[in-house]
């Protein structure tokens, strides 16, 4: 932890802020979480409808079979954002992102040639999974109300 967050006042510009910060961390931890998993949800709600629909595609980037990889592909984005989402096995639904996001990190910036610019979201989205992964689900998630978390 940082001074910051071991006292909430501590090294602040306004240290009157400290309490609102350490009332605010866990709460903000969770909407980020949720949040994530809500848009990997709807995102993926497209390829869950036909799990199969981006077999050519995953097969073009290497990964066969691609309707094995297509639904895979499909599940990890709806049901792991699901997941995400509530908190339940929320670190291996957040990895299993990540991966996804790094694959079209290197499609975007290797495969297409787009460079930063067009990897910059799935830089952003596979860092705040990162931070999921590491973070786990907290106290506000299905994992804490089970007792269980990877």
């Amino acid at each position: 932890m940082s001074a910051s967050t071991d006292n909430p006042s501590t090294n602040l510009f306004v240290p009157a802020l400290g309490s609102l910060y350490a009332a605010l961390h866990i709460t903000s931890e969770t909407i980020l979480r949720a949040v994530t998993g809500i848009f990997l949800t709807i995102h993926g709600s497209g390829k869950i409808t036909d799990p199969l629909g981006a077999a050519e595609m995953v097969e073009g980037l290497g990964f066969y079979p691609g309707a094995f990889w297509s639904v895979l592909l499909a599940c990890t984005e709806f049901f792991g954002g699901i997941f995400i989402a509530i908190g339940l096995l929320t670190r291996p639904a957040a990895f299993a992102g990540m991966f996804v996001l790094l694959v079209t990190v290197w499609f975007h910036w290797v495969t297409r040639g787009e460079g930063f610019s067009g990897a910059e979201k799935s830089l952003l989205w596979a860092a705040i999974l990162f931070f999921i992964v590491i973070r786990g689900g907290n106290r506000q998630s299905v994992d804490a109300r089970i007792g269980k978390a990877f």
